[in-house]
């Protein structure tokens, strides 16, 4: 019987990882020593922060984005609380707001100027006080504005509504009781309707998070699970852990079924932590050690293999930790589907590495970019707390265009069976469809834009110096940036004459129609 090799045909089989230059590089920064098991960097299109040593307390670094090169050793740190910072995470609709938490007890929110830093910033938002003991994680809600989930070493999980006047807020508005010892991970759905955690007992647990029901849990003995995560509406979950002998695994599960994985793979016999992201619009899964140089990614599809190994970035350089750039932030003209931050320690430099999709064209990749989740909420904290469901509003990445509004019509409770029409109206963003059990599928857009919505559009102005965006576009610094800037500027040329081809056609037509009118009427 003669052996048949089986081929797969996909756009990401030759996605290779692109480390940045050296001047596209941060360097002398003085990342954090902490043994914590977690990313200590948050990454935005405006900023990245950094977890940082400080005498006397935790602080982080907030660094301009297009500050590169070295830093400054008086560079001005964002310290205020007592204990060290375990945590950072930006606020996914506000990208001069993020909240940390620390090893005393506490988090805090954070509004960062829009002008660089000239001292230390000591002056927090607001103070969420609840736990008893250090607070290890700290999650936004994906979909909804003002909702902070965190994890504390008391094994509770607090959820926290910040749309509130008061600077100190002492009590959550709901606590998930149900784990048995510390949380190591938290991982949300598309729509945030259910929370998946891993715990030093090592199970996986999924979670209704307004109730704190347990709605599943994995009591499978062969993994021992470390960190989870949501694989976008694949109605999947992928874990990563160890096996029985001690080697580094990641195992992929059915979210409605946890009793035995779907695959499970042995990965090497590293100590290190795994640390895995997933990219819903691309469906290609990205593991990255603790303490690695490398970067395993895979392609995830809902039919057997689950898992198809692609290639690996390799580097001699251990990171200790990693930052993403959102999506909303990546360089679509040099066809780039993901960006890490690498914190290399031995270094004192964090490393941007850019996943690139070698294509020859310069013109803008439509198979590549699908819509991604835009940084609007779905959903206020009101609406999410009384039963809501919906998924994230989404954008284009096409250079050029925008969202005309941003506050979706408020969607049906899950408990009603109606469905809401949609009216066909150009140029709206579009709401990804619910998951299974939501009755809101589908969103449409207010015909009034909201307060915060045209204070949000004031401060973006107000960044403006000479009519030039120093956070979007900083000015060129090496010749391959200036050439960038030039393609993307000629892509922005061609698209603008052919919409105005478009629009004269359309012009034509419409002369047409009136002529033969005007002969129709005169006939009578």
């Amino acid at each position: 019987m003669s052996w048949h090799p089986q081929y797969r045909s996909s756009k990401f089989r030759h996605v290779y990882g692109k480390p940045a230059s050296k001047e596209n590089c941060y360097d002398s920064v003085p990342i954090t020593r902490s043994v914590h098991d977690n990313h200590f960097c948050a990454v935005n299109p405006h900023f990245i922060a950094v977890v940082t040593e400080c005498a006397g307390g935790g602080a982080f670094l907030v660094i301009p984005l297009h500050q590169t090169g070295k830093l400054d050793p008086h560079y001005p740190k964002v310290c205020g609380h007592r204990g060290n910072v375990l945590d950072i995470k930006w606020n996914p609709f506000n990208d001069f707001e993020i909240a940390s938490c620390s090893e005393d007890a506490t988090i805090k929110i954070w509004n960062i100027p829009k002008q660089l830093l000239t001292r230390n910033l000591t002056a927090y938002r607001k103070e969420l006080i609840g736990h008893a003991r250090r607070v290890g994680l700290v999650e936004w809600h994906p979909t909804t504005a003002n909702i902070l989930f965190s994890a504390g070493y008391d094994y509770k999980v607090m959820v926290w509504n910040l749309d509130t006047k008061e600077s100190v807020i002492s009590g959550p508005v709901r606590t998930i009781n149900c784990h048995q010892d510390v949380i190591l991970s938290m991982s949300f759905n598309t729509n945030g309707s259910m929370l998946a955690t891993t715990c030093k007992d090592r199970k996986i647990r999924i979670v209704d998070p307004r109730l704190g029901i347990v709605l599943q849990e994995a009591s499978y003995k062969g993994h021992r699970a470390n960190k989870v995560l949501f694989l976008g509406n694949l109605k999947k979950l992928l874990s990563t852990g160890t096996s029985r002998w001690n080697n580094r695994q990641m195992a992929l599960w059915d979210q409605d079924n946890l009793s035995v994985p779907l695959t499970e793979e042995d990965l090497d016999g590293s100590s290190g932590v795994l640390f895995p992201f997933f990219d819903s619009d691309t469906s290609m899964l990205y593991i990255v050690g603790k303490g690695d140089g490398n970067i395993r990614y895979y392609e995830v599809s809902t039919e057997k293999p689950h898992l198809t190994y692609l290639t690996e970035y390799r580097s001699y350089n251990p990171q200790k930790g990693i930052g993403i750039m959102p999506k909303r932030g990546l360089d679509v003209s040099s066809c780039e589907i993901f960006r890490f931050y690498k914190l290399i320690t031995t270094k004192s430099l964090i490393e941007p590495v850019s996943m690139i999709v070698p294509r020859r064209s310069e013109s803008y990749q439509e198979d590549i970019y699908p819509p991604t989740a835009a940084a609007q909420p779905s959903l206020t904290a009101h609406e999410w707390l009384s039963g809501m469901n919906r998924g994230p509003i989404m954008m284009s990445l096409r250079p050029g265009s925008e969202l005309l509004d941003s506050q979706a019509l408020p969607p049906e409770s899950p408990l009603s069976n109606s469905m809401v029409q949609v009216s066909p109206q150009p140029l709206e963003p579009i709401s990804q469809p619910a998951e299974d059990g939501d009755q809101a599928p589908f969103s449409i857009l207010e015909e009034k834009v909201p307060k915060w919505a045209v204070e949000h559009q004031l401060e973006e102005k107000a960044c403006l110096t000479n009519g030039f965006d120093v956070f979007e576009c900083p000015p060129p610094k090496t010749e391959n940036e200036l050439l960038q800037m030039f393609y993307r500027q000629q892509e922005e040329i061609r698209r603008l004459r052919e919409l105005l081809i478009q629009r004269e056609v359309q012009t034509k037509q419409l002369e047409l129609e009136i002529k033969n009118l005007r002969m129709i009427l005169g006939q009578f």
